[in-house]
């Protein structure tokens, strides 16, 4: 178990001039679809790929990079475009073709210093992204900003800040690798599908399921006052042992048939972090998580759909529900959460927002995101795999993010931030 501390070492990263990177060829022009799965998720996700020196050298990194992106983009267009709004109040790109943002840069150390990056730390790891000077809000951010920091190891850093709205972990994953098969001058193996019309609004919009995402819970607990202190970020690693005894334990009266590690570890997560926070009994305590409705459609999304394809399924339970009972039905109220998500349900979601406009609301809220099913490791510009990837930062206080972990990626690291009473308290919850 692993905690952010102060780091002694301060990075020093001189930053050139920005630039900005076009599709290599004409591309289509004009207002670009999105859709209202792509809504409620507009926040800037940033992440960096390290990769160590090799033989090859990085001094033609960034080129080959800028390069390899100018050229990806005439498949991705969208992603050199604009946000703006449109006269639906939706969000909606403006494909206009100025860009993406490309940063090269130079750092006064060897990769060494950066660390372990198996837990967010944004004084270091956000000097390796870029920052558009005077943005006030998401239309300000073009959707991509890319840095190339070259490390004096000879090593060099992918920095990427992108828009949620843009796609989701899995199209994400997508479109890095694309960009790095072209590095590499090979075709993509995944093409991307663009047409994000096929998620459209049934007319009229027909609202079937209660989506508890967007109810709006009152906040009874003195756990309130406690974000008033410093947000102090733990890095938990559970190796395959750790889950298979999570699993025996979830499932040891019998109440379950079966369980996965996302589930229980889920179930685990939910119960540990509301006792670390001291909900009172009857405080009402809401689990999030995205689920991927790409196989729920029917018929299934195009292999390849450039966008969001995922979902939001919830539970509601009382913080004295979840404590008092067996770890089991935790996982159970988790399980029903995946069942509900159906091709009716996904489209619900979709007639919901046309509807109502209504962001999910984080009052009393754990939302679990999980990336451990992700390949952003594989990613290879032609220096060879990451020696580790990872999140810059967790984007909301209520998040907590699940990486795949370890050489055959069967472990894995829970990454959340939480106020350092309660971080202490949930040390020894989770001790297993």
């Amino acid at each position: 178990m692993d905690y952010s501390t102060d780091n002694v070492f301060e990075l020093t990263v001189n930053k050139g001039e920005p630039a900005l990177v076009p599709p290599a060829k004409e591309t289509e022009k004009g207002l670009y679809f999105l859709s209202n799965l792509d809504q409620n998720i507009a926040i800037i996700v940033k992440t960096v790929y390290c990769y160590k020196a090799s033989d090859k050298g990085s001094e033609a990194a960034a080129g080959v990079m800028k390069d390899a992106l100018a050229k990806v983009l005439v498949h991705y267009y969208p992603l050199a475009g604009r946000l703006t709004i449109s006269s639906e109040r939706k969000l909606i790109v403006n494909c206009t073709s100025e860009g993406a943002v490309f940063v090269e840069a130079h750092a006064n150390c060897t990769m060494d210093a950066v660390g372990n990056i198996t837990k967010p730390d944004p004084a270091t790891l956000g000097k390796l992204l870029y920052d558009i000077p005077g943005a006030k809000n998401i239309l300000d951010i073009p959707p991509l900003v890319a840095q190339v920091t070259r490390f004096k190891c000879g090593g060099f850093v992918l920095g990427l800040a992108v828009n949620h709205c843009m796609f989701d972990g899995i199209a994400a994953m997508e479109f890095v690798n694309s960009w790095a098969e072209t590095a590499r001058g090979l075709t993509l193996s995944v093409p991307p599908f663009l047409d994000r019309t096929i998620l459209k609004s049934r007319d009229p919009p027909k609202i079937q399921f209660p989506h508890h995402e967007f109810a709006e819970i009152e906040e009874i607990s003195d756990s309130a006052d406690l974000y008033q202190e410093e947000i102090i970020y733990g890095s938990f690693c559970f190796d395959p042992e750790k889950q298979e005894l999570l699993k025996r334990k979830a499932m040891e009266d019998k109440l379950l048939d079966q369980c996965t590690s996302f589930e229980v570890l889920t179930a685990f997560m939910w119960r540990a972090r509301t006792q670390a926070l001291g909900l009172k009994p009857n405080q009402q305590s809401k689990l999030l998580f995205a689920v991927d409705g790409r196989s729920k459609f029917n018929p299934p999304l195009p292999n390849g759909y450039f966008g969001n394809g995922i979902v939001l399924t919830n539970s509601i339970c009382t913080a004295g529900e979840l404590l008092k009972n067996p770890l089991s039905y935790a996982v159970g109220l988790v399980q029903k959460a995946i069942r509900m998500v159906t091709d009716d349900y996904m489209r619900s979601a979709i007639d919901y927002f046309e509807v109502t406009r209504e962001r999910p609301s984080l009052t009393a809220t754990l939302l679990i995101t999980t990336w451990s099913r992700l390949s952003f490791h594989i990613t290879d510009f032609g220096w060879g795999e990451p020696m580790q990837t990872g999140p810059v930062a967790l984007p909301e206080k209520e998040v907590i993010l699940f990486l795949s972990h370890g050489k055959e990626k069967k472990s894995i690291n829970v990454l959340l931030g939480l106020p350092t009473s309660a971080m202490r308290i949930f040390e020894q919850v989770v001790e297993i």
